[in-house]
């Protein structure tokens, strides 16, 4: 297919000095630094009609270079998974409600499988590697690895790489403290229904800090921040406290004012994996959480 430049909003260069790709777009395109960045991690820079998103990728005169004036990514489409942000090592999405993190038995819709098509449809020879999950009826922020290095670093220095991790909730009944934290063990039965224990029991210490945002007789919006990332954590945790997350069939007491789990996890913060870059990404809190407490 010959490119047509009517068929997208493009702004098209011509390079005349050697130079990298991101210093070249900060000296020739106007929009700030921070915004540069994001076109160009987005998928929205082609250099002589391909897609780079390397920010060191050397240019020499003669390429043309074509910069996408559209925020959407074009070539993605899905109504479970939004790309947040995407570069060469990782890729950073909002799951919605109902997709699992990773294939499990013969469940074809997760989250992994829609970002192995979109590389395979975009001609990245990559495969998206799980770092760490959110339950299939949990939305929010997620970050995957495009190569097994990247997983790796990621996966055996997640607490030094992620410094801040933070999740909204709507629990049920009114919360009586203002803020806290809940400590203990949590561990799986044969049932794979994760129990908590105030001593030692051979599970795994669980630590979660709560602040109470808003309260009504009914429920509680609740912010949740995660020192340890245990399964089930803040779905027990919140149990614990006398105020389980509403729609939460498992652990919860039927509450179920949104016909869905009320957990959202809005706030991910993390140094790049390969960049050592802080990254910081937030996610509105969801407008039916919010709905039950005007």
């Amino acid at each position: 297919m010959k490119y047509n430049p009517n068929l997208h909003q493009y702004d098209h260069y011509d390079v005349r000095g050697e130079d990298t790709l991101l210093e070249w777009l900060f000296k020739n395109v106007k929009g700030s630094k921070t915004k540069l960045k994001a076109t160009l991690s987005g998928r929205g820079v082609k250099v002589n009609n391909r897609v780079v998103t390397q920010f060191d990728h050397m240019l020499r005169p003669g390429d043309h270079i074509t910069i996408s004036k559209s925020k959407q990514n074009d070539k993605f489409k899905s109504r479970y998974v939004k790309i947040v942000y995407e570069d060469q090592w990782i890729v950073v999405v909002e799951k919605n409600v109902g997709i699992l993190s990773m294939a499990a038995g013969h469940s074809s819709l997760n989250v992994k499988k829609v970002l192995d098509d979109y590389f395979q449809k975009t001609r990245q020879s990559c495969r998206a590697h799980v770092v760490h999950r959110l339950d299939r009826d949990t939305s929010g922020l997620m970050i995957y690895a495009k190569d097994i290095e990247t997983e790796q670093v990621l996966e055996h220095n997640w607490h030094d790489i992620v410094f801040d991790r933070r999740y909204v909730a709507v629990v049920s009944g009114e919360m009586e403290e203002d803020s806290g934290t809940i400590a203990n063990w949590l561990k799986d039965n044969k049932a794979f229904v994760t129990y908590s224990s105030p001593v030692d029991n051979g599970g795994k210490y669980a630590v979660t800090h709560f602040y109470t945002l808003e309260r009504r007789p009914e429920y509680s919006l609740m912010e949740y921040r995660l020192e340890t990332g245990r399964k089930n954590q803040i779905r027990v945790h919140s149990a614990d406290m006398g105020h389980p997350v509403c729609g939460d069939v498992k652990y919860g007491n039927g509450h179920d004012p949104l016909h869905r789990l009320c957990l959202h996890a809005f706030l991910l913060c993390f140094y790049h994996p390969v960049t050592h870059e802080p990254m910081e990404f937030e996610t509105p809190i969801p407008t039916q959480f919010k709905q039950l407490f005007k």
